[in-house]
C-alpha cells in the first residue's frame, strides 16, 4: 500500500523534529546556535521532507487523486495539504535567512532562528497527524489495488537515488551525537 510508504517517511521526519526540539531547548538555555546542526536540519527539511516526501505526495499521490471524482471534503483536504506544504517551504526559507544573518553576525538573528524552529516543530506534527489519521487511509478507497501498486512502483522509482538510506543515516548520526 503506497500510504504505508509515506507513513514510514513521516516517522523519519518525526525523529528529525525531535532532534530539532532538543536543539531548540539547548539554544534557549545557551542562546547559541549550532550551525552544523542547523545546516543538517535545513538540508533534511528541504531535501527529504519537501522534495522527497512532499514531492511524492504532490507529484504522484495528489496528482492521481485529482484524476478521481473526489468528494468535496477530500478535494478540500488535498488543497489544504498542498497549502501547508507551501507554508512549510516558506518557513524553511525564513529559517535559512535567519541562519545566514546569524552567520553574518546580525544581532537578534538567534531570536529569529528560535522562532522559526519553534514554528516548524509545531507545524510538522500537526501536518503529519492530519495526513496519517484523517486523510491517507480514507483516500485509498479511490484507488484499485492495481492503481495502488502502480503508485507504489512510481514512489520507488522517485526514490531510486538512495535518498531514503542517506537521510535515515543522517538522522541516526545526529541521534548518536545527542
Amino acid at each position: 500500500m503506497p500510504i504505508g510508504y509515506l507513513m514510514i517517511e513521516h516517522r523519519l521526519i518525526e525523529r528529525m523534529i525531535k532532534l530539532m526540539t532538543d536543539e531548540l531547548g539547548r539554544m534557549n538555555k545557551t542562546n547559541k546556535a549550532n550551525l552544523v546542526f542547523l545546516n543538517a536540519a535545513i538540508d533534511f527539511l528541504k531535501t527529504y521532507a519537501d522534495k522527497c516526501h512532499h514531492g511524492k505526495e504532490e507529484d504522484i499521490f495528489f496528482r492521481d487523486l485529482y484524476r478521481k471524482k473526489l468528494s468535496r471534503e477530500h478535494k478540500k483536504a488535498v488543497d489544504t495539504l498542498i497549502e501547508e506544504h507551501k507554508m512549510g517551504r516558506k518557513a524553511v526559507a525564513k529559517l535559512i535567512d535567519a541562519k545566514d544573518k546569524h552567520s553574518q553576525g546580525v544581532l537578534g538573528a538567534i531570536k529569529s532562528i528560535k522562532l522559526k524552529l519553534k514554528w516548524l516543530i509545531g507545524f510538522y506534527p500537526r501536518h503529519i497527524a492530519k495526513e496519517d489519521k484523517s486523510f491517507f487511509i480514507p483516500s485509498m478507497a479511490y484507488f484499485s489495488e492495481k492503481e495502488q501498486n502502480n503508485m507504489l512502483r512510481e514512489f520507488c522509482v522517485f526514490d531510486n537515488s538512495g535518498i531514503q538510506e542517506t537521510y535515515r543515516n543522517i538522522v541516526q548520526a545526529l541521534e548518536k551525537k545527542k
